[in-house]
């Protein structure tokens, strides 16, 4: 902490637009020309240079102990959907993803950690807000307006994440001084409300995507994601956590479930009817778009934290696993965490979200330069959704993709402005936002029944809101928001048993697995590297032929089910990391453990 402080109040206006950055950051998000020997004055008055120290917030966020190397990688495990492979080995990895972190986590505890980086990056907000509202002029349509609006939003998103893996936190919002080197936790609820002010500012000063040149790209601040953003925080303020006192919404009734979801649905409305972003036509074709690294703006992805070739972890943690440089990727990485064996066989058949999301197979080490994909086993699968294969370019680092990472996209307003509708004015205000879901998830054929006919049965807020919960599941299985989703609506520890249990019938063959095969059947395609596969879907157990080869689907699921949280513990009482012990140390006495710790 002390030497947060030291760096921050010691912290150059230079540091703020020195284009530094482009060693973390997309280097065509970061240009910013060199100066020295400025004030605050000549910068914030001054749009190139102002520009450049807004940007200069995000650098932190590719340090590699920040989101980069720790926060993107280890949050959001383990849930109902998906699960991270080092909960089945002992250590620091497995205690941050099976809920027991411990303020000594070995991967965690150093002070230049994940929490000391996103305070860094809220000092240097503090700053640029400071400077442009004092020597910037921002107004609505303005680039100073622009640039303030990136700014709050930007400190919004630090604070949120923060609050999302601690719970309450020391908050700042004005530069460091003196009398604020050491502070206590503030109420979470003051900061969440403090967020929804500033992003409500936000959404007034930034354009909507394509509407000026600084909002053409997803690595850019606009008005949809502002107003989704501050929609997605108001449903979360609303929501149940965990409090010292236990699990349960905020007592503020500035934050109660009628003021916040309305406040979201008014919000997803004006982005729905800005008809400024949309969902992609295609689920397959959105995802392939997203790792060929399509960043123009006024589609489904809404802001993306960019991240340059040389910089960012997404694939490196989570694409389809490559044992080795291949055809594909020169970077053997991917598949430190995968779906839970469950999930593909939840998914409607005609569901064609399901083989994007669900992938049962690795690729091989390569020979001649060439890998084949190789099933893996019921007990192992990867997202389908971040794939080498799908890339536009050859990744050649050792540690690192530069693929960016989807922060929202457009299914998030859909599935809010359902899941408030469906609160303040029942089922039938929310099912046009469901079925646009669905419709694109099944063929034009299948939208008589799959579409209209189960949506419209939704008769009752209950079924409405079941059927919602399962709707976040198929759309955004492998984007680590379920633990934040479930977490709000109470529902972590019912749905991590719910899981156990299910992953067991599956183990047994019993239950709603009892008809998944226990042998699946492959062979090549005719390019010699791409599986045919016959076998995995439920009621497939003839063998298809001397032309294909047996291999068996019966691994034991023991561990998963073992380490999906740990024995003793209960989730709904580790909702959060502890604060690490370097940070409580440098504390000067301010800052304590609680939440189950």
């Amino acid at each position: 902490m002390k030497n947060l402080i030291k760096i921050c109040s010691a912290f150059l206006l230079l540091c703020l637009v020195v284009s530094c950055e482009e060693d973390f950051l997309d280097e065509d998000f970061l240009d910013a020309p060199a100066k020295s020997s400025l004030d605050e004055s000549t910068i914030f008055s001054t749009v190139d240079l102002a520009t450049g120290a807004v940007d200069g917030i995000l650098e932190p966020v590719g340090q590699t102990n920040s989101y980069r190397g720790r926060f993107i990688p280890y949050y959001g495990f383990n849930t109902d959907v998906e699960y991270n492979y080092s909960a089945g080995d002992e250590g620091s990895d497995a205690d941050l993803v099976y809920y027991d972190a411990k303020p000594s986590n070995s991967r965690m505890n150093t002070d230049n950690n994940a929490w000391a980086l996103m305070y860094q990056g809220i000092e240097r907000a503090n700053i640029v807000i400071r400077g442009l509202r004092t020597y910037g002029n921002p107004e609505p349509g303005t680039e100073f307006g622009q640039l303030l609006g990136a700014a709050l939003t930007y400190r919004a998103i630090y604070y949120a994440d923060l609050m999302k893996a601690w719970g309450d936190v020391p908050a700042r919002f004005e530069p460091i001084t003196s009398e604020t080197l050491y502070l206590p936790k503030t109420s979470r609820d003051t900061i969440y409300k403090r967020l929804i002010s500033d992003l409500g500012e936000a959404s007034t000063l930034v354009a909507w995507p394509n509407a000026s040149p600084a909002t053409t790209t997803v690595e850019r601040i606009n008005k949809a994601f502002v107003k989704g953003f501050r929609a997605r925080l108001a449903m979360v303020a609303s929501g149940f956590q965990q409090y010292p006192d236990g699990v349960r919404r905020s007592n503020d009734p500035d934050l109660s479930v009628q003021q916040m979801y309305q406040l979201a649905l008014e919000e997803c409305r004006a982005v729905i009817n800005s008809g400024t972003a949309s969902l992609e036509p295609s689920f397959e074709g959105f995802w392939r778009k997203y790792n060929e690294e399509n960043i123009n703006a006024g589609g489904e992805s809404l802001w993306e934290i960019p991240f340059a070739d040389g910089r960012g972890r997404v694939l490196f943690s989570f694409a389809v696993r490559h044992r080795s440089a291949d055809q594909f990727t020169g970077q053997p990485r991917g598949g430190t965490a995968g779906p839970t064996p469950t999930v593909y066989y939840d998914f409607d058949e005609e569901d064609t979200r399901r083989d994007v999301t669900c992938v049962p197979y690795q690729w091989g080490a390569a020979i001649d330069g060439i890998a084949q994909q190789e099933l893996t086993g019921i007990d192992t699968w990867y997202f389908g959704k971040y794939r080498y294969e799908w890339m536009n370019r050859y990744v050649t680092s050792t540690n690192d993709d530069g693929v960016n990472f989807i922060y929202m996209r457009y299914a998030e307003i859909l599935l809010t402005a359902a899941e408030a509708a469906n609160e303040l004015e029942g089922p039938a205000a929310a099912a046009p936002y469901l079925k646009e879901i669905r419709r694109r998830a099944f063929p034009s054929e299948q939208h008589s029944e799959k579409v209209d006919s189960y949506v419209d049965a939704l008769g009752s807020k209950e079924q409405m809101f079941d059927a919602i919960v399962e709707e976040y599941k198929y759309e955004y299985t492998g984007e680590m928001d379920r633990k934040m989703d479930l977490i709000r609506w109470n529902l972590l520890s019912e749905k991590l048993d719910e899981e156990k249990q299910e992953l067991s019938d599956l183990n047994n063959r019993t239950g709603d697995y009892a008809n998944v095969p226990t042998t699946v059947y492959f062979k090549y395609e005719e390019d010699g590297y791409t599986l045919d596969v016959y076998g995995l879907e439920r009621g497939e157990t003839s063998d298809p032929g001397p032309e294909y080869s047996a291999f068996p689907w019966d691994q034991p699921l023991d561990e998963i089910i073992n380490t999906i949280y740990k024995p003793g513990v209960d989730p709904d009482n580790r909702q959060f990391w502890p604060i690490w012990q370097v940070f409580i140390d440098a504390s000067n006495g301010q800052l304590v453990n609680d939440y189950g710790y």
